[in-house]
């Protein structure tokens, strides 16, 4: 089963760190939306506040006032693995030979429940379903196999917990005092790094968070990191498997990161311009306005008008006040949302032919909402670009889409999809498209949810095991499935 992001925030060495944690989930919150939490050290004890609902609700001047300390970790929550509920909320805070360890994970581990049977087998007793908790576990045990955390070094013992696990990971511990941040071999997940100028260091899941509390973005933490920051300030080491090819997630791109983040030192909002014309390049269409699907396709859509010559116009207001439709739980929640998200202007939609740029398409049932949306407001012809490839496969590494059978480009063809959807003609970008719009890699990108190529061969076995690839009569005629 797919499932969510999740958006992690940390600072070391400054008075407010609680404060500038809050304001730093505040622009990750995009990434996560059912719970948030923030955990604390004061140099003697750790402090944890968590409550299901959005950073805005969760947190206030009291709350605020009871998080003391200068080393803080934050994280907002879709679930990744786990259900939703307040016990799975995190930063997790567990305490072990005498201390707090506390973590607060983006990512999804493919092994999970593999290392969590062995670990149940050996005695360890769970209190949550999420993987990040198998995590602490593995550390603990390894802390144990070194005499005990003040005969350990944190760096060895990182790196013998986290050999054993696979998948994506990008985390904040706050760990001895510490606060450490690492990001998996293959960097699936994006992770980052800046100076505070109001005195230490702040380290966030996109650059924009670090925008917000006035951090000088330093890096990103090169996958198979550990960035450990001790009162002189960050320290580097690196995991086990050197050498592993690098396959970070292209959907952060095309979709969840902000597009004021900066990733690979190039700008979300510019490679989605590029996106935007090379759609335009790929599938062309006469049309009188070029619009978006607020708000993650406004920048691919300003490329396609760039590209095209088509007057790029407001014709949908999103209601920022609703949570993405993508990454609701249930179904029926989803359907009811879709119908409060999105407002059309009717004067700008009558009577046009309208080319409607979106990022992704995964059940379908959001663009068949707003295609009849868009008819009901006088569009005379309705155009649906895509600016990402079919969606074809489920993810394992962090990412909220459903199973094989629910996504409707895994048995459906361009032309069925668009004649489920409504609309008069349906583009969607080409792989090669794709990969000419994002920044050149060394390596490669993940693009196993539109090839089924993944990196790991557990990622292969779960789905077998799960049943997330399999498909039934998936023709899309007559069922929601977006």
């Amino acid at each position: 089963m797919f499932h969510d992001e999740c958006g992690i925030f940390g600072v070391s060495g400054n008075v407010d760190a609680a404060r500038l944690t809050y304001l730093g989930l505040y622009s990750l919150q995009h990434r996560g939306q059912e719970s948030a939490g923030i955990v604390t050290w004061n140099g003697e004890t750790a402090f944890q506040h968590r409550a299901m609902g959005l950073v805005s609700t969760v947190f206030d001047e009291e709350v605020l006032d009871k998080l003391p300390g200068s080393l803080a970790i934050g994280h907002v929550r879709y679930s990744t693995t786990g259900q939703s509920q307040l016990v799975n909320a995190q930063p997790l805070l567990v305490r072990f030979q005498g201390g707090p360890l506390a973590a607060a994970h983006n990512g999804n581990l493919v092994d999970a429940e593999t290392l969590r049977a062995r670990l149940e087998a050996g005695g360890s007793i769970f209190r949550t379903t999420t993987d990040t908790e198998t995590i602490l576990h593995l550390i603990a045990n390894a802390y144990s196999r070194r005499g005990g955390r003040a005969t350990a070094d944190i760096t060895e013992v990182l790196t013998e917990a986290l050999a054993s696990v696979s998948g994506a990971y990008s985390i904040l511990f706050q760990i001895d005092g510490c606060l450490v941040a690492v990001r998996d071999p293959r960097g699936y997940r994006p992770l980052c790094f800046g100076k505070l100028e109001s005195g230490g260091w702040a380290v966030a899941s996109e650059s924009c968070a670090l925008d917000i509390v006035g951090a000088t973005y330093e890096r990103e933490i090169e996958p198979g990191e550990i960035l450990v920051f001790g009162p002189k300030g960050p320290t580097s080491s690196r995991l086990k498997g050197g050498g592993t090819p690098e396959s970070f997630c292209i959907f952060e791109y095309i979709y969840f990161s902000r597009p004021d983040s900066m990733i690979r030192g190039v700008s979300v909002d510019s490679v989605r311009m590029a996106l935007g014309r090379n759609l335009a390049r790929e599938c062309p269409v006469e049309a009188d306005i070029v619009i978006s699907v607020p708000d993650s396709s406004n920048s691919a859509a300003m490329g396609f008008s760039d590209q095209s010559g088509i007057p790029h116009a407001i014709g949908l207001i999103r209601n920022h006040y609703i949570g993405r439709t993508f990454i609701q739980p249930k179904q029926s929640l989803r359907n009811f949302r879709v119908r409060i998200k999105y407002n059309p202007v009717k004067d700008t939609l009558a009577g046009q032919r309208v080319v409607v740029v979106d990022d992704s398409i995964v059940r379908g049932t959001t663009s068949r909402q707003l295609v009849r949306m868009l008819r009901r407001a006088g569009a005379k012809e309705v155009h649906l670009r895509v600016a990402s490839p079919p969606i074809r496969f489920p993810c394992f590494y962090g990412i909220d889409t459903p199973t094989r059978e629910e996504l409707i480009a895994s048995a459906s063809s361009v032309s069925e999809i668009g004649e489920f959807i409504g609309v008069d003609s349906l583009g969607y970008l080409s792989n090669e498209g794709l990969l000419a719009s994002v920044p050149p890699q060394k390596e490669t990108y993940c693009t196993a949810c539109f090839d089924g190529s993944y990196p790991h061969e557990e990622a292969h076995l779960l789905g077998s095991r799960t049943g997330a690839f399999e498909i039934e009569d998936a023709k899309p005629t007559g069922r929601e499935i977006r």
